[in-house]
């Protein structure tokens, strides 16, 4: 399904909950920066966060720019009435069984909740 990656995080805070991501995208920033091959997946209320139907954070518009492969749930996104159409380009939506290839295909799992 995908490219292997070194790190995958799990994200499922909203964009409410913006001091998580402060906290996180300087981490991916580095990362990526020193050749580290990450990828992050919205899951929960994190889904929210790949909506083009809002108006999007600062943090988010930054997650969006990064080097990096971004997912999304899309059965979190069908739960919280978010349609496949109104997601954000730079975003892949994925299913359970794709979550499963992705994680066992990554070196390292962090789960950013």
């Amino acid at each position: 399904m995908t490219e292997k990656l070194d790190m995958i995080y799990l994200y499922g805070n909203s964009p409410r909950d913006g001091a998580y991501m402060d906290t996180l995208i300087p981490l991916i920033e580095t990362q990526s920066t020193n050749g580290v091959k990450v990828g992050i997946v919205l899951i929960h209320d994190g889904v929210i966060n790949a909506s083009s139907k809002r108006k999007a954070t600062e943090q988010v518009k930054k997650l969006m720019e990064l080097p990096i492969a971004v997912f999304v749930m899309a059965p979190d996104l069908k739960a919280r009435g978010i349609l496949l159409d109104s997601i954000n380009n730079a975003v892949k939506p994925i299913n359970y069984e794709d979550l499963v290839d992705i994680l066992d295909s990554s070196e390292k799992i962090i789960s950013w909740m």
